[in-house]
């Protein structure tokens, strides 16, 4: 085990509810096995690296890096509210990719690396997850938890309200059921 004698799992935060999704099933895990919580929220600034560093008006990194941490703390809040999430747990903010953050902060042989799946559509070739990444090179275990079944649903209604279509709360209902 790691230097605190507790198995770490560490899971990435990014807000989405893949990422969510991914966070509680990584305080199920740390709960049943009597691990740590490692919550990371990854960023980069705005552009990227060459970008920001050309720039003459970049904001200071101090202020990026307040932002991502609040931002991982509404995460954490939207998850869990004020109770927290009932096992023993540290929240980090590290700049970088997020798959590469996550394979760094995850960096022992018995850690755990949870990660949300993330969508499985053709905007993937464009876009490369972080868990590819993570699959591809973590040196521990890693789980990849499957998107929330209410994740589809939230793109449906999104699609229907972005192109004006009506509505209807007792169909919606009618297909939870």
């Amino acid at each position: 085990m790691g230097d605190s004698g507790r198995r770490r799992v560490v899971v990435g935060v990014s807000g989405s509810l893949g990422s969510l999704t991914a966070l509680h099933r990584a305080v199920g895990e740390a709960r049943r096995t009597g691990g740590e919580l490692l919550a990371v929220l990854a960023w980069e600034p705005p552009g990227g690296e060459v970008a920001h560093g050309r720039s003459m008006f970049s904001p200071p990194l101090a202020d990026l890096r307040r932002d991502a941490a609040e931002r991982l703390l509404a995460a954490l809040g939207t998850a869990f509210g004020e109770a927290g999430p009932a096992v023993p747990f540290q929240g980090l903010v590290v700049r970088g990719t997020p798959g590469r953050a996550l394979v760094e902060t995850a960096d022992r042989a018995d850690d755990l690396l949870v990660i949300g799946a993330g969508s499985r559509g053709a905007m993937r070739v464009l876009f490369p997850s972080a868990a590819r990444y993570c699959l591809a090179h973590a040196t521990c275990p890693v789980l990849a938890v499957p998107p929330s079944p209410l994740q589809n649903e939230l793109v449906s209604l999104r699609r229907r309200i972005s192109l004006r279509l009506s509505l209807d709360a007792q169909e919606a209902a009618d297909d939870r059921s």
